[in-house]
């Protein structure tokens, strides 16, 4: 088996690589850690085409020589220190005791192993045999400090990815103050970008957004102690004419929960300089001499088939070597929610009456969402009281788990575990536990304020008590939500110098308890949610498949929404459900057929009370049912391609094809309808162009090749909100 990574002494040239890719990265003058080639893969490098040197104008030289050709604010660098006359935006920053932030980081050692080293505390892609990766880590030092920063490069020998990280290590003897610490950091001295990154709000998210990287510094990330509905952790750089099938795209997603920065920077010489990592905003970490702080992970992938490609590599690792569930293959059942069929107004036998209608569509699951616990009749109260609510549930949540289970269903059950109402009982017993700063009242959002979960003793609380309602209700299926951002954070546990550590320690108590929670419960399935997609990232996958994509359930919002999610998040991660008309988030009137074929494009479900519905709508769900538990594997586990876009044009349309090419499902939508409509096309990709496909509605027959060449002509229809499903199968 061939290596991964191989370094030339000689040349003092670093290359990884594997079937797709090429990383190469060298060391100059014996020091300086230079970045030289990312993308397509090549066989070798024969060290003729490192960077020229040349004498630029106040860009300054190393200390004590007299080379004015050698600059660090030129070369393109694998990690940059503050203070070092680099100009560039710093991957580093650290405070010292004397008040200086400079470090000068060196060359000092490497090492490859096979295999991927495990990050203490933080999600990662993983390995399941030493052989599917090696691992470079190559250790910089700044010797006036004893700083040390361990530079991790995972390559994967079959799916085109490089994972990176940083470890910061303090070898000296006195404590110092990272007051940014990135993940990774890379240089491209001859591109001229695009920038494609994924903004939104609440209930409308993840919407792709291109622009030219122009000069100076851009900044895309998040402050609010989440990864966000506003700007999701995802990164492209994309040459200009770059589409979804061809030209070349660099992707990055860093799998963090957090604030989180994406830096681009444009600079003198067109050259365009990348930092990625936890957001410097607020943050400050204590390192003592002697210990270590590690970075979260950044995926990174090349294609120079465009933005597909890029897509399907993102695809795999997150779903193969990032999920660790035992769903990570699994057929993911078809749900009903009743939160927007109820809402809170319910009680055990209203709610029954759902349940009954479910098992009488086909309907695989239950789900109880906000509304049974505590004292809870509105969003006022009881967050951190996870207790059953008598008024509701007289006889206790097993006894309607119970009868859940005895018609056929699995039950699952909502959460909100890190937030704390001041009408709680546990806040009277611990008002401690509210994130707060002391002698300021802490802002409300939802009516609801957030837990410190920098503290242990909150974290065993919480695993205490959500333990014992999945005990009591012989629960199947968790959604875990977050309905607003973090403020006023401060915690009253941590000493003064460590208060710039509250944000980090906040995600890191999170994943201590989710870690927690799923280990003790692995045969739950978990479903990740922040009032929708506020926190949809590779990070939460480690811990939890699934996520909910957005709170707005409107299949005319949903096709944007869930285009953009598509570009970096696998279809088994992504949920979708059907909903009631007037939709609850616009207003908007949509067939049932179209609400059906968006919510099919996922994880399935409905969100509406089947109890109300038109015998004409029942029977379409027993069909939407049906049918999707004939495409659910091809669906969520098939491979994925965008084909119109519903950003640029009035249509929608992607598919799916089974990893043998042999069955395909292909969804089209118009959202508009025109006078004297324009005709278009449909033309298929990722097909067998040499099989025979079967149109398994009308029986025609197509070739593989006549499919992606020529496509089919979409059909003209005079009513807004369209859609069409087809299914080919290969013969």
């Amino acid at each position: 088996m061939t290596d991964l990574i191989t370094f030339d002494s000689a040349k003092q040239v670093f290359h990884l690589h594997n079937k797709e890719l090429s990383y190469i990265l060298s060391i100059e003058q014996g020091q300086t850690l230079c970045h030289l080639y990312f993308g397509k893969r090549v066989r070798n490098y024969h060290g003729e085409l490192k960077y020229p040197r040349v004498d630029r104008g106040f860009s300054g030289n190393l200390p004590g020589s007299l080379d004015r050709t050698f600059s660090r604010d030129t070369l393109p660098k694998e990690y940059s220190g503050a203070g070092e006359m680099d100009y560039h935006t710093p991957a580093t920053i650290v405070r010292q005791e004397n008040g200086s932030n400079a470090v000068m980081l060196k060359y000092k050692n490497y090492k490859i192993e096979d295999g991927k080293p495990k990050l203490g505390g933080l999600p990662a892609a993983y390995v399941e045999n030493e052989k599917e990766s090696q691992t470079l880590t190559i250790t910089l030092e700044d010797e006036l400090t004893g700083l040390e920063y361990d530079l991790l490069y995972t390559v994967y020998r079959d799916v085109s990815i490089i994972t990176r990280s940083v470890k910061v290590r303090n070898a000296g003897k006195q404590p110092v103050f990272l007051e940014k610490v990135a993940s990774l950091q890379l240089d491209f001295v001859d591109k001229d970008f695009d920038s494609i990154c994924l903004p939104g709000a609440h209930a409308n998210e993840r919407h792709l957004e291109r622009s030219s990287v122009g000069y100076g510094i851009q900044k895309f990330g998040s402050i609010r102690g989440t990864s966000s509905h506003q700007m999701n952790p995802f990164l492209a750089l994309a040459d200009r004419k770059t589409d979804e099938f061809s030209g070349d795209v660099y992707g990055f997603a860093f799998a963090y929960s957090g604030n989180h920065s994406f830096e681009v920077e444009k600079d003198q010489l067109d050259q365009t300089h990348l930092v990625i990592g936890i957001n410097d905003y607020n943050f400050s970490w204590k390192l003592d001499a002697g210990s270590e702080f590690q970075t979260p992970e950044v995926l990174m992938t090349y294609s120079d088939q465009g933005l597909n490609k890029m897509s399907q590599a993102f695809h795999e690792i997150i779903r193969e070597r990032i999920v660790r569930s035992k769903f990570k293959h699994a057929d993911r059942p078809i749900l009903v929610n009743n939160w927007e069929a109820t809402y809170f107004d319910f009680n055990e036998e209203k709610l029954k009456t759902i349940v009954d209608e479910a098992k009488n569509l086909g309907i695989e699951m239950f789900v109880l969402d906000d509304g049974w616990f505590g004292h809870r009749d509105d969003d006022n109260s009881s967050l951190g009281d996870w207790t059953i609510y008598k008024k509701k549930f007289p006889l206790g949540l097993g006894h309607f788990a119970d009868y859940v289970h005895e018609q056929g269903l699995k039950f699952g059950l909502w959460f909100e575990p890190e937030m704390i109402s001041y009408d709680s009982e546990l806040y009277k017993k611990h008002p401690e536990y509210l994130m707060h700063v002391p002698g300021r009242k802490p802002s409300p959002s939802r009516n609801q304020y957030v837990l410190d979960l920098t503290r242990k003793e909150v974290i065993d609380d919480l695993f205490e008590q959500i333990s014992a309602i999945l005990k009591e209700g012989s629960v199947d299926y968790v959604k875990w939500d977050m309905n607003r951002h973090l403020s006023d954070v401060y915690s009253t546990s941590l000493p003064k110098d460590r208060q710039g550590e509250v944000y980090h320690r906040y995600v890191l108590g999170l994943y201590e308890l989710m870690e927690r929670i799923t280990s003790a419960f692995p045969d739950v399935l978990f479903e990740g949610c922040s009032g929708g997609g506020g926190r949809f990232d590779a990070g939460f996958a480690y811990y939890m498949p699934q996520i909910w994509t957005s709170d707005n359930t409107d299949a005319v919002s949903r096709l944007t929404i869930q285009y953009g999610t598509s570009l970096v998040y696998p279809i088994s991660m992504t949920t979708a459900h059907v909903s009631a008309i007037p939709n609850h988030q616009t207003g908007r009137k949509t067939p049932f057929e179209t609400r059906g074929n968006a919510a099919m494009s996922a994880v399935f479900g409905y969100e509406l009370d089947l109890t109300k519905m038109s015998q004409e709508d029942k029977d379409q769900v027993k069909e939407q049912v049906a049918c999707y538990k004939e495409i659910r594997k091809l669906v969520q586990y098939g491979n994925f391609y965008r084909l119109k876009s519903p950003i640029e044009t009035n249509q929608a349309a992607w598919m799916f094809v089974s990893d043998d090419k042999r069955d395909v499902c292909v969804m089209t939508f118009q959202v508009l309808a025109f006078a004297q409509p324009c005709l278009t096309k449909t033309k298929l990709f990722g097909l067998d162009p040499e099989l025979e496909y079967e149109n398994l509605e009308t029986h025609e027959i197509f070739g593989g090749d006549e499919l992606m060449e020529l496509g089919f002509y979409d059909p003209v229809v005079h009513q807004d909100y369209t859609s069409k499903m087809y299914r080919f199968k290969g013969i």
